[in-house]
């Protein structure tokens, strides 16, 4: 057990479990993007970095079939950052919350030595798509292509450049597809530790286990921040879900169906 899952297993809270706590007729999420830890200034523009802190933060929402609403935005700013660089950190933050039509209401300010980030975000869904509901005979699935966001960041690692649009740099978020997918899934969850762990997540908070369909390469499956879509469904949807992801030009991959044993990936944290 990692020091994160350490943590969680000491807490009590009935609403723990998923990418959000459903409260109510609200999901209240929370993610930190922190620099040196899930970033280096050097790598990326500001607008890049601020667009990825909040894009990362909707993911969760958008993962529970939900629409953001309302943002809270905490940031630790270094001392020698100017207002020009503040400007425009806000400005892409408020960029990409618009795209989503979410709106930043508040937050709080520290100076720091590091630029960090930590983003609430509160989101409404009438069909939460949560983690929990897996049974024996269900496929597990992900959508689009896995393992860029690893490459390019061992990329960034040996001093080269990437592209802009890198996965690493610029995550797309699934909300069409999840949008249109619900009434035919199960269980769902971003891809934000690794199709490995993040598999395991889902197959532990079911008491599940798993075979496997297809062999995963530890490149793909060890990619983090990929924040694609884990699902798993009845497999009777399988073609609903198919067409469904054709539609919105999106490759779905089924790799597992869920077992009665207790099989698990080999899990490496991905974090520096």
């Amino acid at each position: 057990m990692n020091r994160e899952d350490y943590l969680i297993s000491r807490l009590s809270s009935k609403y723990i479990g998923d990418d959000g706590a459903i409260v109510g007729d609200k999901i209240y999420s929370m993610d930190a993007f922190f620099e040196g830890v899930h970033f280096k200034r050097e790598w990326m523009s500001l607008t890049q970095i601020a667009r990825k802190a909040m894009l990362v933060n909707l993911s969760d929402a958008v993962a529970m079939n939900a629409k953001p609403l309302y943002a809270l935005v905490t940031l630790s700013l270094p001392k020698d950052i100017t207002r020009d660089e503040i400007d425009e950190i806000l400005n892409s933050l408020h960029q990409v919350a618009l795209e989503f039509k979410c709106e930043i209401i508040g937050g709080d300010t520290i100076a720091g030595e590091r630029l960090d980030f930590s983003i609430t975000i509160i989101s409404e869904s009438k069909n939460p798509l949560t983690r929990r509901g897996l049974k024996e005979g269900d496929l597990l699935a992900y959508t689009g292509v896995l393992g860029e966001s690893k490459r390019d960041l061992n990329r960034l690692f040996n001093g080269e450049e990437i592209s802009s649009d890198s996965r690493f740099i610029e995550p797309t978020l699934r909300q069409e597809f999840i949008e249109k997918a619900r009434e035919f899934l199960t269980v769902g969850m971003d891809i934000s530790d690794g199709l490995f762990c993040d598999t395991n997540k889902l197959l532990d908070y079911n008491s599940v286990g798993f075979d496997p369909i297809v062999e995963i390469d530890d490149e793909v499956g060890s990619s983090g921040e990929e924040y694609e879509m884990l699902v798993g469904f009845d497999m009777k949807y399988l073609k609903e879900i198919e067409e469904i992801a054709k539609d919105c030009n999106l490759s779905l991959s089924v790799f597992a169906r869920v077992s009665k044993n207790k099989r698990r990936y080999r899990c490496v944290n991905h974090h520096r």
